[in-house]
């Protein structure tokens, strides 16, 4: 996968960034050529070497089709129940956040969505509530080129049925 300056990209764990430039570091006589990524949501620059680009998990943004597919996944009630620990919990939710997949990330914002309306989250559940719900957020309003308080809306309505 090829990215060019000024792209937009999803990178694991921190969102939707745009590259900034294309460049040729020095690493101790090896020389690596990365992408420079500033992350939208908070600013911060990310350098991805190209070769590991894809491995890392940087990815293009979803299409319009993956957009309804975490919908799909969204508006899903049918799933049982979980009655692991809080802390096992929290670490399989760590891990579908941090592969990147829209379609994880939404599963852990649905579980804990329907969590969250049967008793209070715990300050780790809350967390990552926001965290799951920031990165889908970011990415499906780029996807749809709309503004975030649009998505964030939708998902309100989402989850108050």
């Amino acid at each position: 996968m090829e990215f060019k300056v000024g792209d937009k990209a999803v990178y694991p764990g921190h969102g939707v960034g745009v590259v900034q430039a294309v460049e040729s570091i020095d690493l101790g006589g090896a020389t690596a050529t990365v992408y420079v990524l500033k992350i939208l949501d908070n600013g911060m620059t990310i350098k991805v070497p190209i070769q590991n680009a894809s491995a890392l998990g940087m990815r293009n943004v979803i299409s319009m089709t993956q957009v309804d597919k975490v919908y799909v996944v969204l508006k899903d009630r049918d799933v049982p129940a979980d009655n692991q620990t809080w802390n096992r919990r929290y670490r399989e939710y760590l891990n579908k956040i941090q592969t990147g997949d829209p379609i994880e990330v939404g599963k852990v914002l649905r579980d804990l969505a329907l969590l969250r309306a049967q008793k209070n989250l715990s300050f780790g559940e809350r967390k990552m509530y926001d965290q799951a719900s920031t990165l889908l957020i970011q990415e499906i309003a780029v996807a749809k080129d709309v503004d975030e308080a649009t998505v964030r809306a939708e998902l309100d309505i989402i989850f108050a049925s």
